[in-house]
């Protein structure tokens, strides 16, 4: 492009090349009809173009496998989530014995996901079958998958018929052993980007709660939880009033049988008299549930970390030892399910975590046996050979010299400018007139004096 003048940016790190809007569909085209790109992949056209009598065995099987790793590399980029994917096989070599066990291939793939995507089960499942078809002979257990970041891909049966067999006790100890893998290997990268990966061990040990629980709640709430009421649905309001007078004083006095001068009532004065009555009937949220608790929850949790010092430190300063011990913390209570989480103090979290510093002395050291010192006359030779080789750089750069002196004194000889013999005087005659004019058309007008060129020519 930059022989055809065509302005060009490069950007995104060298994986782009930015050029004119209007040169661009040109470009694909041109650049396509003289094969570029080229990635310096093998694919099966390659294949093709490579293919002749003269080819043997072995040349086709390595770039029958070339090819192979670089179509499913290019079939595995087209998922969702994935940007890169290098994949490496081995198939077995083939054995001309029909009593001879036939091995099975293995692959081994590395993926370079988007940040922050992860790939579920069901991509996983994918991804192991189609490399599983790809390639001859290759079992789903001979597939190892994993990501940019080490993180393992397990492939996972959709039956679930391998968990089918095994206990509840095994079942258990399974989960309960994957959540302290991967526990102890976030802790082992976080921590190992501060200390270093060799400087720092780590041991999570667990305590899950497998007991799942089914229940239904019936709850009352108020809809107004300010002032715990509900939404009045009737209201009835009753007012009585009544005024009047009293009873009037006297009357007949009681008499009869064992009655004797009973008094009569006594006189009441104007009476008046009013009631009111309220009744409000509220409505309430009744919100009924049916929870199924997860059976998965951790009730407990211990961090063992061990971190080696510093050369020259018999142990880490206590500033970096606090941080540590406030990170893991917090991992603490995170990681802990909520439920029992709500009653641990914060004494009771430190107590789940040991940090400890001190020299490993658990490594294997390598010891090299002192060699023997380099004899005096290896010495002596190679002086001789260094000064040999020098003497003869220094021939050769004369004599080079001297060549290059030879053909510039010929260059100049033949660049000296010859001595031309001065022009003759002028010639008045008719002749020289006529050559006069010939010369000033032949300037001013060529055309017309190769005409006459060719009209004298085919005179003669």
């Amino acid at each position: 492009m930059d022989a055809r003048g065509i302005p060009a940016t490069v950007s995104d790190n060298g994986t782009s090349i930015l050029v004119p809007n209007n040169l661009v569909d040109t470009l694909k085209v041109e650049l396509a009809a003289e094969g570029l790109p080229n990635s310096g992949t093998i694919d099966y056209s390659f294949i093709q173009d490579q293919m002749g009598f003269g080819m043997t065995d072995n040349e086709f099987n390595v770039m029958e496998r070339a090819s192979m790793q670089t179509e499913l590399a290019r079939l595995i980029r087209n998922m969702n989530g994935v940007h890169n994917a290098n994949v490496m096989i081995t198939l077995p070599e083939e054995s001309v014995w029909l009593n001879s066990t036939h091995d099975s291939a293995t692959a081994a793939i590395v993926l370079e996901l988007a940040p922050g995507h992860q790939l579920d089960s069901s991509q996983v499942r994918a991804l192991y079958h189609l490399v599983s078809k790809s390639v001859p002979n290759l079992p789903i257990d001979n597939i190892v998958i994993s990501d940019q970041m080490f993180n393992d891909y397990f492939y996972e049966d959709q039956n679930n018929e391998s968990q089918s067999t095994l206990s509840a006790f095994e079942q258990q100890r399974a989960i309960q052993n994957e959540i302290e893998h991967d526990l102890t290997r976030n802790l082992q990268q976080m921590l190992g980007t501060i200390v270093g990966q060799d400087s720092v061990i780590v041991s999570v040990t667990t305590d899950i709660d497998f007991t799942q629980e089914n229940r239904t709640e019936e709850l009352v709430e108020p809809v107004n939880i300010d002032n715990i009421e509900g939404i009045a649905v009737s209201i009835e309001r009753i007012e009585e009033t009544y005024s009047g007078e009293g009873i009037e004083e006297g009357g007949i006095e009681g008499t009869g049988d064992g009655i004797i001068n009973y008094p009569g009532p006594l006189g009441q004065g104007p009476v008046d008299f009013e009631r009111t009555e309220e009744r409000i009937n509220n409505e309430v949220n009744r919100i009924n549930r049916d929870i199924v608790e997860s059976p998965y929850k951790i009730r407990d949790l211990g961090i063992q970390v061990m971190v080696e010092p510093p050369e020259g430190f018999d142990t880490l300063p206590q500033d970096q030892l606090n941080d540590i011990q406030q990170i893991l913390g917090t991992i603490v209570r995170t990681s802990i399910s909520s439920v029992y989480a709500e009653e641990l103090t914060q004494e009771e979290i430190s107590e789940k975590i040991v940090v400890s510093s001190h020299p490993f002395n658990g490594r294997t050291i390598t010891e090299f046996e002192p060699t023997m010192g380099i004899p005096t006359w290896v010495y002596v030779i190679g002086g001789i050979l260094v000064a040999l080789i020098l003497l003869l750089l220094f021939i050769l750069m004369r004599n080079r010299r001297k060549r290059a002196e030879e053909v510039q004194g010929e260059v100049s000889d033949e660049r000296r400018p010859y001595d031309l013999p001065d022009l003759p005087d002028e010639d008045s005659s008719e002749s020289a007139a006529k050559k006069k004019q010939l010369e000033k058309l032949a300037k001013e007008k060529p055309e017309d004096f190769s005409k006459l060129l060719r009209t004298w020519l085919s005179e003669d």
